[in-house]
């Protein structure tokens, strides 16, 4: 969305707090034995307690078989994104998952997501986290008035493949407000100068995923889990931002 009255820009910034708050109260929910069926029910809880509403919650899409059952996505592993909480994926030490959550507020949408290790991990996974962590802080600094969605994608790319990892190309990050997917694509992978202008007041989720091994990506059939096509660890981190006349905002 293009924010253009310092209503919308101020419900955005609460949306946003209210987000990561609830995120970061769920992350440390994630433990060894807890059921990701369970981060998900107190995800809807904080969501619904601050008087928000879950924006992934009965989402749809193009060839999905069923409209999204849940408010979180958790993603275990080799999962990338949309994995289905369930009461049988029961967490364990050494796992890393990442936490991907939305929320509807006063009638604006805002988006985020983190990856974290579950108990003791090894140090390749702490590293792909890492790496996958700072991609974003790459993708964030490239954010300004007037810039191209390439350059973007270009930061993100480099600082990936220079640290041994590669970025999942199927899949983007992209405009956000008025509903959880909006123009424009903003792909983490490209060349500086191309792709779209980024004008001031647009409003876009910054998130790359990063997989240990190859790029490429397979879907379940259950129509919504995206997960590495050979079975490697993935980690995805995810802001919401404000492009301003000066510098990028980050809201969530």
């Amino acid at each position: 969305m293009k924010a253009t009255t310092e209503k919308e820009i101020q419900t955005l910034r609460e949306g946003g707090k209210m987000l990561a708050e609830i995120l970061y109260a769920v992350v440390k929910k994630a433990v060894p034995g807890a059921s990701t069926a369970f981060l998900n029910t107190e995800a809807e809880r904080l969501i619904r307690a601050h008087g928000a509403k879950p924006s992934f919650l009965g989402y749809t899409v193009r060839g999905a078989p069923a409209p999204y059952p849940a408010a979180l996505c958790t993603s275990v592993n080799d999962e990338v994104v949309h994995a289905i909480p369930s009461e049988k994926r029961i967490l364990k030490d050494g796992d890393i998952i990442g936490l991907d959550l939305g929320l509807w507020w006063n009638g604006l949408c805002v988006d985020a997501a983190v990856t974290v290790g579950v108990g003791d991990i090894s140090a390749k996974a702490q590293k792909l986290i890492d790496v996958a962590r700072q991609a974003l802080q790459e993708g964030i600094a490239a954010v300004k008035r007037g810039a191209p969605t390439g350059d973007v994608g270009h930061a993100v790319q480099t600082y990936v493949e220079k640290n041994g990892f590669s970025v999942v190309r199927d899949l983007a990050g992209h405009g956000v407000g008025r509903a959880v997917h909006e123009e424009p694509i903003v792909l983490n992978f490209g060349k500086k100068g191309t792709g779209e202008l980024l004008e001031e007041g647009m409003v876009i989720a910054i998130e790359p995923m990063v997989n240990e091994g190859d790029w490429h990506v397979k879907a379940d059939t259950d129509g919504w889990t995206i997960r590495t096509a050979d079975g490697k660890l993935s980690a995805h981190f995810e802001h919401t931002v404000l492009v301003t006349r000066e510098v990028c905002k980050v809201l969530t």
